[in-house]
């Protein structure tokens, strides 16, 4: 009887739905927000150099996140094809992180050192140069375009005075010179490269 009275009031309902998710939702974060293997760093992760960093925001904002994901499921047919499984230690210093769902390319997460910089750059120019089938763009212009080393340093200021990133003052300082006539294109490879190293090689 009080289960009818629940349906037929839908503003009640909503309430109690409402009610319901929210503490399954606490139930599920906020454990996770004081288990140590999800906020502390990986033992081998180190925050993005500077050159990586400008990379990372190339990938962003080229959008390939939109067909390449960065999240290997725990699964025999994925970590087969990819590597380890994904750890959420790997991701601390990522903001915000690229995981994804959408696989239009492979993932990328275990990419890093699994190619030649040369090959990596030929692919990006032209993808079916070195992969026939690809259906990617190309980024020739990446090539053309230099790194604004100002955003990169603005940007490891920000990581570390807001979000604890561990940038020495050294680090910081040098940021313009580390990034200065590098192009986009030497940058977003740099990023590619130090992707999912954090855990060696021998265990993918």
């Amino acid at each position: 009887m009080k289960h009818d009275f629940i349906e037929k009031n839908i503003g009640i309902m909503g309430v109690l739905i409402a009610i319901v998710v929210s503490l399954a939702g606490l139930v599920e974060i906020v454990p996770l927000m004081y288990q140590t293997s999800v906020i502390k760093p990986h033992p081998n992760l180190k925050p993005y150099t500077a050159l990586q960093l400008a990379g990372r925001d190339i990938y962003i904002s080229e959008g390939c996140y939109n067909c390449h994901s960065q999240q290997i499921r725990p699964f025999v047919d994925e970590t087969l094809r990819y590597g380890h499984y994904s750890q959420a230690n790997e991701f601390v210093y990522d903001r915000p992180f690229q995981w994804g769902s959408k696989r239009t390319g492979p993932d990328l997460q275990r990419v890093g050192g699994k190619y030649s910089n040369e090959w990596h750059e030929y692919h990006l120019m032209d993808p079916r140069s070195v992969v026939p089938e690809s259906n990617m763009p190309g980024y020739p212009w990446l090539a053309e375009q230099q790194v604004d080393a100002q955003q990169v340093e603005d940007g490891m200021n920000v990581l570390r005075d807001y979000f604890d990133h561990p940038y020495s003052d050294e680090q910081i300082a040098s940021a313009k010179s580390d990034v200065d006539g590098k192009t986009k294109l030497e940058a977003l490879i740099a990023y590619l490269q130090v992707l999912g190293t954090s855990i060696p090689r021998s265990y993918k």
